[in-house]
């Protein structure tokens, strides 16, 4: 039997970017993912083509998938050959029962690795501007549970050694058990003074804080209904955050955006968004099928229009393929996006923009497969004008359950519509999560980069809240710092 291979993966404790490399390149490959409740959604995306997704998650008080019920799972997958994601929040090893995994596989006889990741004892204080050691606040760091498995869920430790022994705690889960937690650290001889730091959903966009004491950090909790996934921090350390840290200074932090997409890959754009401080779901989520041959005589036409680089791209290896010389061609090139004029370009020809389209009966478009269906659209944006289908987009259908987890969480507050395509686009999917134009415009704004994605919007039933007065980057930012 061909036994597959499994990989218990530590996911980080939610900025994405934060997950390791060796950790992307295992959920890259794989043909199985498990994952957990605290993992971020978009991580989800990286994964290929086809892949299967398992939701683990765990609610407080309820559990979807049992322990030994995972083990099976990993066991199962793993024996049909599977190369297998055990994708856990944070650092498999803290608190990730990861021991109980790999003995399960050990006893099959199934291969594995444990790949750690960034635990959020260490990573959400970070991002909150507390280091969990300081050379003058605190020389030690532990790392505590703040619940347990006894009968009141309340942690069985050595809370002497604990209190006057450590100098900064760390207490995961422990919001339910925090009036017990504060009364035995200073019961056991911990100043009631001590600084105290919550975190909830630290190094994400929901990020929140909360500071007090040991004295009276349970009554804060109560009266601000804090509650888990957080860090406690105990100890000294705590009182160096002062203001807010240097996360949630970012511009766009605590925006959650949908940004409509159209083709396959992230766009600049959407990467200039994440590393202002949002959260960006680009959504839908498309692979690319080239076409390789064409039938087509491009020397028979004066312009020719590329809808996108790709179509740029697939026009050039298929002259390089036919050993046409570019030079034997009459026609002008022209880009329907700076992109595609700078793919052009790249090719060292001159690449013009359709704005500059002058009247002409011998006109090719070269696109996508899908643009090939909106015959009335194409006529009205370009006039008469053949089509040649470069490749087409295809939908990647686990991109719903990304989607289905962000709406779970409500992690949408803002949907971007850069085209009248996207908002098509983002239509047709949304409607696997059970959302319609109309719900969506209840969850989130809408903000669209021109008229004609307006108008789509409009004419799809959605609210458009804002319609920028320039299609550019700078416009959507300085929108989205100020609605």
């Amino acid at each position: 039997m061909n036994k597959g291979y499994v990989f218990l993966v530590g996911a980080g404790p939610g900025d994405i970017r934060l997950m390791t490399v060796k950790g992307q390149q295992c959920l890259e490959k794989a043909d199985v993912v498990l994952y957990d409740r605290l993992v971020n959604p978009l991580l989800l995306e990286a994964t290929k083509p086809g892949a299967e997704l398992v939701y683990c998650g765990k609610l407080p008080d309820r559990h979807l998938l049992r322990q030994e019920a995972i083990n099976d799972l990993l066991v199962t997958y793993g024996l049909a050959g599977k190369v297998v994601v055990r994708l856990k929040g944070g650092d498999p090893s803290v608190f990730g029962r990861v021991g109980e995994e790999a003995c399960a596989l050990d006893k099959e006889g199934i291969p594995y690795e444990i790949i750690p990741g960034i635990t959020a004892g260490i990573g959400a204080t970070t991002y909150a501007g507390v280091p969990v050691t300081h050379r003058d606040h605190g020389a030690s760091f532990a790392i505590v549970t703040g619940h347990d498995k006894s009968e009141t869920g309340q942690p069985l430790i050595d809370w002497s050694g604990l209190a006057t022994g450590v100098d900064t705690i760390a207490f995961y889960m422990g919001v339910k058990n925090l009036p017990y937690i504060c009364e035995q650290l200073i019961e056991h001889g911990r100043d009631p003074n001590t600084p105290v730091l919550l975190v909830q959903w630290g190094t994400t966009g929901k990020q929140k804080t909360l500071n007090g004491t040991l004295e009276t950090i349970a009554n804060i909790v109560l009266q601000e209904k804090f509650s888990n996934p957080a860090i406690t921090l105990v100890g000294e350390v705590a009182k160096l955050r002062t203001k807010e840290s240097w996360f949630e200074r970012q511009p766009l932090f605590g925006k959650h955006i949908l940004f409509g997409r159209t083709t396959e890959g992230t766009s600049d754009l959407a990467n200039e968004l994440t590393s202002l401080g949002a959260d960006v779901f680009e959504y839908p989520r498309f692979s690319t099928r080239k076409i390789e041959q064409a039938q087509v005589h491009f020397n028979d036409y004066e312009q020719i229009i590329f809808r996108s680089p790709k179509s740029v791209y697939w026009f050039f290896r298929h002259l390089q393929q036919q050993r046409i010389d570019i030079r034997t061609l009459q026609a002008q090139l022209y880009g329907a996006s700076k992109k595609s004029i700078r793919a052009i370009e790249s090719f060292a020809c001159l690449g013009l923009s359709v704005d500059q389209l002058v009247h002409s009966e011998k006109r090719l478009v070269i696109g996508s497969g899908a643009w090939q269906h909106r015959a009335q659209e194409r006529l009205d944006t370009y006039g008469n004008h053949d089509f040649c289908v470069s490749h087409f987009d295809e939908f990647i259908e686990q991109s719903n359950s990304t989607c289905q987890r962000i709406l779970d969480e409500d992690r949408v507050d803002t949907i971007v519509f850069p085209s009248a395509e996207s908002v098509r686009a983002v239509t047709e999917q949304i409607a696997a999560c059970h959302e319609t134009p109309d719900s969506l415009s209840k969850r989130a704004k809408v903000i669209c980069f021109g008229p004609i994605s307006y108008q789509t919007a409009i004419d799809l039933g959605y609210e458009v809240k804002l319609t920028l007065k320039e299609p550019t980057k700078e416009a959507l930012i300085e929108a989205l710092k100020h609605n």
